[in-house]
């Protein structure tokens, strides 16, 4: 059976959970809030675009796209920084990593945002750039290494400049 990349359907939660927390056990940059923050992207309707990859009846991928904010430098209302994104979570169960689903996922996600202005990313350049997504200085993320948040220009004429923000999704923490 092909894989097959489709959009969440209510039931496919508790799955989305279990593959988000697993692909992330062991992450060296983890929060081990990967699962909680889908969960809470998902309750606060933030949830832009939510796909699955499944295999055989089974769910063994996840992304989540979620809009973003773009604080201007200046703080004035900066043309084009409305209809930005942020991407991720992207999980893939341990066992299928390196298999060419998580390639799947971004770019059925990418597809389904495409008439947005931009999207971002916090990640390894090596695996986003490969999207088109590049470090850019207009737009930052405090507290990261500027290497590892990344741009990917899509409707935008000119890439704004400013600080993104993630929604409060993202500020979870974990529970023991």
């Amino acid at each position: 059976m092909p894989l097959l990349v489709r959009p969440e359907r209510p039931g496919d939660e508790a799955a989305i959970f279990a593959v988000t927390r697993d692909a992330f056990a062991g992450a060296e940059h983890s929060s081990g809030t990967e699962q909680l923050i889908v969960d809470a992207l998902r309750g606060r309707g933030a949830l832009a675009v939510s796909e699955v990859a499944e295999l055989e009846g089974s769910v063994v991928g996840h992304v989540a796209i979620s809009p973003v904010t773009i604080i201007p430098v200046d703080g004035r209302r900066t043309p084009g920084a409305q209809g930005w994104y942020g991407l991720g979570p992207v999980s893939v169960r341990p066992d299928h990593q390196g298999t060419g689903i998580g390639t799947a996922l971004v770019t059925q996600a990418l597809a389904a945002i495409d008439t947005a202005m931009g999207c971002v990313v916090l990640g390894d350049p090596g695996y986003y750039g490969r999207f088109g997504f590049r470090p850019d200085p207009r737009l930052v993320l405090p507290g990261v290494p500027a290497e590892y948040f990344q741009v990917l220009r899509l409707a935008a004429r000119e890439i704004p400049q400013g600080t993104v923000g993630y929604d409060p999704a993202f500020d979870v923490e974990a529970v023991d």
